[in-house]
């Protein structure tokens, strides 16, 4: 993989999550029966931090969980044929709560498909919305973002990495490009 450039730093990163908080607020107007569940790996600290920014703005706790969807993804046997398993960890029931979904991008849309089919068999929430930092396009599934921190076309040879202080140590998200080696 080779960078072509950095979508967002340290304080760009931190902009959007803090815009996202505010759209989260205004949209279910406050925080009552809502809950934050990311997405393991990266959207669970994403949901950490927009649990915190509400807390901020609001002075109230929101309820945060983390989904592990591994077992649930339509690609697992091309991916890995020993999955590596996370626990789950939803601090409530999600019956009847407003569950917004946070990941870090969003792509094809499989990998919401596979937390919605995760977070349902856990209960019925009321409402479950998505939240993402990055929307880099090309949907296979008709699922989409209420919340997008930044919108970003590209195209089949690049890739999005996001990277988050809590596992890379860095806070940064970057545009690379998939090197071809020529035969």
């Amino acid at each position: 993989m080779r960078t072509k450039t950095e979508l967002l730093d340290k304080t760009a990163m931190r902009r959007a999550l803090t815009r996202i908080a505010h759209e989260i607020l205004e949209k279910n107007k406050g925080t009552r029966d809502l809950m934050l569940v990311g997405i393991r790996t990266r959207g669970a600290p994403l949901a950490q931090r927009l649990a915190n920014k509400i807390e901020k703005i609001e002075g109230v706790k929101v309820p945060i969980g983390s989904l592990d969807i591994t077992l649930y993804r339509d690609d697992l046997i091309e991916r890995n044929s020993h999955p590596v398993l996370s626990e789950s960890d939803l601090p409530q029931s999600v019956q009847d709560k407003v569950i917004v979904l946070v990941d870090d991008v969003l792509f094809t849309g499989r990998t919401v498909r596979a937390a919605l089919d995760a977070l349902v068999d856990c209960g019925r929430p009321r409402r479950i919305q998505l939240a993402v930092l990055v929307d880099r396009g090309h949907r296979e599934l008709p699922i989409r973002a209420d919340y997008v921190g930044k919108n970003v076309p590209t195209s089949r040879r690049e890739t999005i990495a996001v990277r988050v202080k809590e596992i890379d140590k860095e806070d940064r998200v970057l545009l690379q490009e998939k090197i071809e080696l020529s035969p």
